[in-house]
């Protein structure tokens, strides 16, 4: 079952176009949504729940139409745009005082155990946490009201390396209780340890909405030497790195690189050449 399908998503403004933006997420499944800054991460996600108007596009979670129900569906999603950064000055007791009202399905007993589990204290005021910790309290807003999809935009953006571990953690944990997760990210090792699938976008538009493993298999990576005069049109992209240049292929086409070491790419490696290529697969 798809939790999620959004079919030809448009927004123009005076300088960027979402353009025909489409991509299907699964029940139980953790989703990247990767692409540099300013390829369209956000105005996506914001999109999905109508923060921001789309020009045309269908939205469907668990086969409801967002725009005739989309009262319904909000009861169902929780949204978090990184940090929560509002009433910096009020205790998490007050901010959840005022936030559970919204909320149909808001389960008490489940906000006790998940501020448990996160290890947060209601009687600190939000300006007394961490960027980690903020995160997880917008997690927490989210859980309570057994929400089925979480969409995240760039949640693990300025969090320390074993935060954003402790954050993966969490993300692997809610999977395994049928939890969906969509989370905008550029940081693509992130993606290694708990997402199986990834959408990636670039310029407005979707250039790949598939299984990471199966993406990642598409390509080869190419090792050349330094200021090579070899054709550049043979690459999807090249990068100049210190000690020789990395030139990436379609991986069918590798037989056309015999002479040459031929590695197996990460995605961060797959995205930078991507990204500094005008040739898009």
């Amino acid at each position: 079952m798809a939790v999620l399908t959004v079919k030809d998503l448009c927004k123009s403004y005076a300088a960027f176009r979402l353009d025909h933006v489409s991509f299907t997420l699964k029940e139980g499944s953790i989703m990247g949504f990767i692409g540099r800054n300013g390829a369209g991460k956000t105005t996506t996600l914001k999109s999905l729940l109508n923060l921001v108007h789309p020009d045309q596009g269908t939205i469907e979670f668990f086969d409801m139409d967002f725009k005739k129900q989309e009262q319904e569906i909000k009861q169902l999603i929780g949204y978090a745009a990184g940090e929560c950064n509002y009433y910096p000055k009020k205790k998490l007791e007050t901010i959840v005082h005022y936030t559970k009202p919204l909320f149909e399905r808001w389960d008490e007993s489940a906000y006790r155990n998940y501020m448990q589990l996160f290890e947060l204290d209601d009687q600190k005021k939000l300006c007394e946490l961490s960027c980690g910790m903020r995160v997880k309290f917008s997690l927490v807003l989210a859980l309570s009201h057994h929400a089925r999809l979480l969409i995240l935009d760039e949640p693990t953006s300025g969090l320390d390396p074993v935060s954003r571990d402790e954050l993966l953690n969490i993300f692997l944990h809610l999977k395994e209780k049928g939890i969906s997760v969509l989370f905008s990210t550029h940081i693509t090792s992130d993606l290694d340890k708990c997402a199986e699938d990834i959408t990636y976008i670039k310029k407005g538009k979707i250039i790949a909405s598939e299984s990471m493993e199966h993406y990642i298999d598409r390509f080869r990576l190419v090792v050349l030497p330094q200021k090579t005069d070899m054709d550049a049109s043979k690459f999807i992209g090249i990068d100049h790195q210190k000690n020789c240049d990395t030139g990436l292929i379609n991986t069918e086409d590798e037989k056309l690189f015999r002479d040459h070491k031929i590695l197996v790419p990460d995605l961060e490696t797959i995205m930078v050449h991507m990204e500094r290529g005008d040739m898009i697969c």
